[in-house]
């Protein structure tokens, strides 16, 4: 089976291909933002245009609009090509790939959030989440508990206390998703958001 992984919801941008146990191709670029004028073209760019049985895609939580990007994406590849869309917690992918470093450790995650916020989220040994990931800000961050290892954009500033064993500064990389435990690929396509929406529905505001 060939898959096609899709990870957006970071400054990184990166597509990778596989067949079988085997990848065929990867591109991995820290692009910031752009990611709507990057990622079609990176697609394209693989062998036979990408095409492949299967698409996993980051869910998020990361860049609302890179992960809107992504999804979108996946979703009108999934239909021209008829192949089964997956979806991941972004988070998870970054513990993947510390556990793979550091195997049969348990991982706090912590990456850039929005609004000077941080994505936090615990993963057990087995590379599971423990908890749900949430938006905090670094004070509250760095007063909660966590793992020996720590990794993601914001692990160095998390662990500045020199606390952590492992210390791994690290984005999510669409090459890494074989390492993901399988029960976290879900077919439900709805984007991780860690907080709350930053706007009141006006609906709710009237009711209120």
């Amino acid at each position: 089976m060939r898959v096609l992984a899709i990870e957006t919801a970071s400054e990184a941008c990166s597509i990778a291909l596989f067949e079988g146990d085997g990848i065929v191709a990867h591109d991995h670029r820290v692009i910031g933002r752009g990611h709507a004028e990057a990622l079609v073209p990176m697609i394209a760019a693989l062998p036979e245009k990408g095409r492949a049985e299967r698409i996993l895609v980051s869910l998020g939580p990361g860049s609302f609009t890179g992960v809107r990007i992504g999804l979108a994406t996946a979703r009108a590849l999934g239909f021209a090509w008829g192949a089964e869309v997956l979806g991941y917690p972004t988070l998870a992918l970054i513990a993947a790939r510390a556990q793979a470093a550091c195997p049969g450790e348990p991982v706090t995650v912590c990456v850039n959030g929005g609004h000077g916020e941080w994505f936090v989220a615990d993963f057990g040994a087995d590379g599971l989440p423990l908890c749900e990931a949430t938006s905090l800000t670094p004070e509250a961050a760095a007063n909660r508990a966590r793992a020996a290892v720590v990794a993601g954009n914001r692990a160095a500033a998390l662990a500045g206390d020199g606390s952590a064993a492992r210390v791994l500064d690290l984005l999510p990389d669409a090459a890494a998703v074989p390492l993901l435990p399988p029960e976290l690929l879900t077919s439900v396509l709805a984007p991780i958001y860690g907080r709350g929406p930053d706007a009141t529905p006006m609906a709710e505001r009237v009711r209120g």
